[in-house]
């Protein structure tokens, strides 16, 4: 049977799926909401991006002008990228080393060859989300009616909440990013934010005399410029885990230390569905309420660009762009 994928939610999908290095593979992309991307887009510029779906990729990729991120030595020679496997890197079977984070090259040496012939089949269920998964012997075994397929057979079922179910190859879930803070609670007094970060201050110490947190785990509980806004995302923790080094050591020789300016306004730039993507503060116009307004220019299969003017005849502007570059 053709190689298949069920890919479930939140904006690491748009990477995973169709960034990265995914061929030969139907993919059935379940989403919670009325439109793709909706941790970074309006409806208008997912609509923009839908005809990227059934695209076909491009032959070679563009020549990477930015640092690339490694966790390991790489050989003579050879680009720095990161593998998965441990067998590439000659470490003896059943050996365990730690990766890398969610950033921009954790893909790379991972081979995404399916079976089909395609280079690539997409479907988008909207509104939906995973009510249960089964493998082959549990879906054979089950008494549901809806969990008859047509046709073949598979390692995994998912049953959708619209009542869907697909046979997959492999599931993909990926829903967001929760704060692991339970190994450093037991024995210490840290303050927990609403959602289950460590409280940092302006200089990221976690309320605890000389201790400090950086990236995902923990929340900014400053008062906040107000265009920038906490997003768990791996240049943003790059920031922080930069700005709390400089803030240990200015601690340590007794120096003050000003508020990094990366906090004064969110930024943020990478690639979906092989456009370039810029965002600038607060893109979706994030707690503006309805005094602002919206300039749109969209050039079809090129560029969507958005600006929200917070304060009419203001400078305060502030947007997102999507350019095919």
């Amino acid at each position: 049977p053709a190689t298949g994928a069920c890919v479930y939610s939140a904006g690491i999908n748009e990477r995973a799926v169709f960034r990265y290095e995914v061929k030969g593979c139907e993919v059935i992309w379940a989403v919670k909401d009325k439109a793709i991307g909706n941790t970074f887009f309006d409806a208008g510029a997912a609509q923009f991006l839908v005809p990227s779906l059934e695209a076909d990729r491009a032959e070679s990729a563009a020549p990477c002008k930015r640092t690339r991120y490694t966790t390991e030595e790489p050989a003579p020679e050879a680009a720095q990228t990161f593998s998965a496997d441990e067998y590439s890197r000659g470490q003896k079977p059943g050996t365990v080393e730690s990766g890398s984070a969610l950033g921009p090259d954790w893909h790379r040496g991972i081979e995404l060859q399916g079976a089909e012939k395609v280079t690539r089949r997409v479907s988008v269920e909207y509104q939906c989300e995973v009510d249960q998964i089964f493998t082959s012997e549990e879906f054979l075994l089950s008494s549901t009616p809806t969990l008859k397929p047509d046709t073949g057979s598979w390692p995994v079922y998912v049953l959708l909440t619209n009542g869907k179910t697909f046979g997959c190859d492999l599931v993909v879930s990926a829903t967001g990013v929760v704060p692991n803070t339970e190994p450093f609670l037991h024995g210490n007094n840290f303050s927990l934010a609403t959602d289950g970060g460590l409280q940092v201050d302006h200089h990221m110490m976690a309320l605890e005399p000389d201790v400090y947190a950086a990236g995902d785990v923990c929340t900014a509980c400053w008062d906040h410029s107000p265009l920038w806004q906490q997003m768990r995302l791996w240049t943003q923790a790059r920031q922080m885990g930069w700005y709390a080094g400089r803030c240990m050591a200015a601690d340590v020789l007794s120096e003050p230390i000003e508020l990094d300016f990366c906090f004064e306004l969110f930024s943020h730039v990478t690639r979906f569905f092989n456009y370039k993507v810029v965002l600038l503060g607060k893109f979706n116009a994030q707690g503006l309420g309805s005094n602002h307004e919206l300039l749109v220019r969209c050039t079809k299969g090129q560029e969507y660009i958005k600006v929200n003017d917070a304060n009419k005849n203001s400078k305060k502007e502030i947007c997102y762009c999507l350019v095919d570059l």
